[in-house]
Formats: C-alpha cells, sequence, structure tokens
C-alpha cells in the first residue's frame, strides 16, 4: 500500500505513491483494477491470510473528518471508526460508516493493597528487658503507633525511663511514656492504668527464665502468676484490647489466661500466644537452602517437639529433599539452643524474638485497622480434635482473631509427626487448665 503526504481538502488530483519494501507474507491473493483511479503497485502483507491489494485508489478529494468530541454534539456522519484488530491472520477494518462515536473503554487499572492507618495505643509489658527493649523499638517505628506505654520492674536490665528517654528521640508521630512497678511490692492493676488504659494491643514478652534444677511445673506456677498480674490489669483498664503473651511455657500459660480472661466474662478472641518466631526461623533456614524466599507455615505449639513447620505447604520449602526434611525440622524445633550456646549463656533469642513479636504485633493492627491480616500463632482453636488451643494460621480482624484456617493437606512425615507431638501439647495444655481452674482475676 502506498501511503500520501498531506491530502486533506486541497484537492490533488493524483499524486506519487511513496512505496514501502515489500515483505514476505503468506497467503496473499490479488484484488483487480478498480476503473476511474491510479492504480497502485501491489505490495504483500505481513498477516497470514491477510489480502494483497493490488489496485488502491488515489483518494482525490478526502473528506476532513471531525474530530471524535464533536460526536457528543450530535454530528456523528463524518466522524471515523476506529480500527478493530480482530485477531493475528485477519484483515484489518478500515472503511468509515455513518455511525456514532463510542468511546473507547479504559483497560483495568491493577489496585494496589490497602495500606492499613491508624493510631494506635500499644503497651510492652516488660519493655526494658532484653526482648523488650528491641521489641519496643520497634513497635515505636510502627507507623500505625501513635502511642507506646512501657511497663516494667524496678530491677531490670535498664530504668524503664531510660528506655522511654531513648525512644523519645526518634523521629515519628510515636508518643514514649513509662512505669515502673517495685519488685514484691506493686501490682499492675494498682499501678498500671495510666499505662494501659485505652491500650489496644498489649505485648508481654515478660516471666522468667526456668533455672537449673527447676522442674517445668514450678516455672509455669511462677510465670502464670506473672502473666496473671498483668492480664487481669488489662480486663480492667483495656478489655478490648488484644493481649498478645511470650510468656514461657507459652503452650500452658496461653490457655491459663485465656480461661482466665474467658472467665471474667470476655472475648477470647483478644488472647494470642506469639509463636511467630517458629515461622521466621522455618522461613530463615529454607531460603538458605533453597536461595529462595518462603513462607512456612508452623502449627502445634511453641516449644520443642510440638513446634510442627509444614515445608510441603510452601513452594521452596517442598522443593528440598524429602530425606534432608528430619534434620531440617528438627533444626526448627532447637533453634532457640543454637542462639543459647552461641551467646555461651550470656543470653537466649532476644533480637529475633523482639522481631517476631513486632511481625505479630503490626499483623494485629493491622486487622485492628481494617485490613485483615494473616500470620500464625498459639490461640483457642478448633481445627484439630482434642486439641483446644493450637497454633495455625489465623486472620486478624478488628476484633482481634478473626478467623482461625484449617491446618490444610499434610506430608507423611507431617502427618505422624502431628500425631506424636498431639498427647505432648494435651498435656502441657491441660496444665495451663488446671491452673485456671482455682483462680480468677482480681477486681
Amino acid at each position: 500500500m502506498a501511503f500520501y503526504g498531506s491530502v486533506g481538502a486541497q484537492g490533488y488530483a493524483s499524486m506519487a505513491p511513496r512505496t514501502i519494501a515489500a515483505t514476505s507474507y503468506a497467503g496473499a491473493t490479488s484484488v483487480g483494477t478498480i476503473p476511474g483511479y491510479a492504480p497502485q503497485v501491489a505490495q504483500p502483507f505481513a498477516y497470514a491470510g491477510q489480502p494483497t491489494y493490488a489496485a488502491q485508489p488515489t483518494y482525490a478529494a478526502q473528506p476532513t473528518y471531525l474530530p471524535a468530541t464533536y460526536a457528543a454534539s450530535g454530528i456523528s456522519s463524518l466522524a471515523p471508526r476506529a480500527a478493530t484488530v480482530l485477531s493475528v491472520g485477519q484483515p484489518v477494518n478500515m472503511g468509515f460508516v455513518s455511525q456514532p462515536v463510542i468511546a473507547p473503554v479504559a483497560a483495568p487499572v491493577a489496585v494496589a493493597p490497602a495500606e492499613p492507618e491508624g493510631n494506635f495505643k500499644v503497651c510492652v509489658v516488660g519493655g526494658a528487658g532484653g526482648i523488650g527493649q528491641p521489641f519496643s523499638l520497634l513497635m515505636a517505628q510502627c507507623p500505625l503507633v501513635s502511642e507506646l506505654a512501657i511497663i516494667d520492674l524496678n530491677v531490670a536490665m535498664v530504668p524503664a525511663e531510660g528506655v522511654q528517654a531513648d525512644l523519645s528521640h526518634i523521629e515519628g508521630k510515636c508518643k514514649v511514656t513509662s512505669t515502673v512497678l517495685v519488685l514484691n511490692e506493686d501490682k499492675a492493676i494498682d499501678k498500671a492504668a495510666d499505662a494501659l488504659t485505652g491500650c489496644d494491643l498489649v505485648l508481654v514478652p515478660a516471666g522468667v527464665p526456668r533455672k537449673p534444677g527447676q522442674d517445668r511445673k514450678d516455672l509455669l506456677n511462677i510465670n502464670c502468676d506473672i502473666a496473671k498480674g498483668t492480664v487481669e490489669a488489662c480486663a480492667k483498664y483495656c478489655p478490648n484490647a488484644v493481649v498478645a503473651l511470650i510468656v514461657n511455657p507459652v503452650n500452658s500459660v496461653v490457655p491459663a489466661m485465656c480461661e482466665l480472661w474467658k472467665k471474667a466474662g470476655l472475648d477470647p478472641r483478644k488472647i494470642v500466644g506469639i509463636s511467630t518466631l517458629d515461622v521466621v526461623r522455618a522461613n530463615k533456614f529454607v531460603q538458605e537452602l533453597t536461595g529462595m524466599p518462603c513462607s512456612i507455615p508452623v502449627i502445634g505449639g511453641h516449644a520443642g517437639k510440638t513446634i510442627l513447620p509444614l515445608f510441603s505447604q510452601d513452594p521452596a520449602g517442598a522443593s528440598i529433599a524429602a530425606d534432608m526434611i528430619p534434620a531440617l525440622d528438627e533444626r526448627v524445633q532447637n533453634a532457640g539452643t543454637e542462639v543459647v550456646k552461641a551467646k555461651n549463656g550470656k543470653g537466649s533469642a532476644t533480637l529475633s524474638m523482639a522481631y517476631s513479636g513486632a511481625r505479630l504485633g503490626k499483623a494485629v493492627l493491622s486487622g485492628l485497622a481494617g485490613v485483615p491480616t494473616t500470620e500464625c500463632a498459639y490461640v483457642e482453636s478448633t481445627v484439630v480434635p482434642g486439641l483446644p488451643y493450637f497454633a495455625s494460621k489465623v486472620v486478624f480482624g478488628r476484633d482481634g482473631v478473626q478467623e482461625v484456617l484449617p491446618i490444610g493437606a499434610l506430608s507423611a512425615h507431617e502427618q505422624k509427626r502431628l500425631e506424636e507431638l498431639t498427647p505432648i501439647l494435651q498435656a502441657e495444655i491441660a496444665d495451663g487448665l488446671e491452673y485456671a481452674k482455682t483462680r480468677q482475676f482480681a477486681k
């Protein structure tokens, strides 16, 4: 086909065509000469099945076509109809017809996921300790947090007022306050009203580590008492807050606190056990092996054999050879020991725990802000018969735990492990329920 310069309405009867170099096109055919018009040399076309027009007419005086915007004024007979590509291998309709101009339909625009917005008050109980300080730092940096309250004992690693002053120098909207409780004298329910009132989320990385010669039941009673002092104060001053616990043993402490919470007539969807560190570790170890990012669900509980990473439910995890899975599974279970050994008895997992707790905290705040977010957590559950508390994927919404998701399909290894951990977790849950039977919150 020849292309012409500007013709418009200037009335040129014929013009020398500008010839385009021929290209090899399959399936070309020939059309005869149309009388009265200057013929044009046929040029083959590149689309399979497209006809070759042997004698394209030279238009002597084409009409000036009105812009499409005139169509709205009723002048539509001269407006061109836009060419419509039918498909590869079919000719294109280039004719002009007398019909109204149809406005083009805009291509759909992808909508970015909604970013949560909020100005929430968060409290970190134990915020001046080894976990509490980095935990408080991360929450103070969260754009959803406008006020951070720190509560700790007078025997904390550093004074709570010092952590407050330090964090108060970080740019951003977050206001930081602190409350100090005197060991064996002050109770949160008596002294922490200002810190807890108005809180939307209370994070509790408190408790004491197990000492040599101390049995698990003794540790449970000590740490349950510590957790109870905080949770009963939350029940009084911020009963609508989500209370997220990292008090060990989590498998027993969370059921105990949740049952006491329910005894007080409060919503159990507000009590959450933070098991996110198991997910973070599983993700890291898999990425080290495969070089691929991943999201490994971790179910069960938050201690030893009760920790069950589901490698089969993630593409990167599923790519790992089956004979490597048992050792990788055990590494996730015992990862805390790696840190204790590396710190040579001078600490445990504090930084990774703070990171993981902040990740869970941000998921909760996102849900409270109206953007449901999914994270694994240890909560009251019915997804596995016989285990009333269980860690699995949880959707956080405006009321805390919005939905506990099913655990999904398991590999043979994972199914066997679930069967092995069930009696262990049942016994640890039972210890927590026993603690709650004989106690209730102070008023």
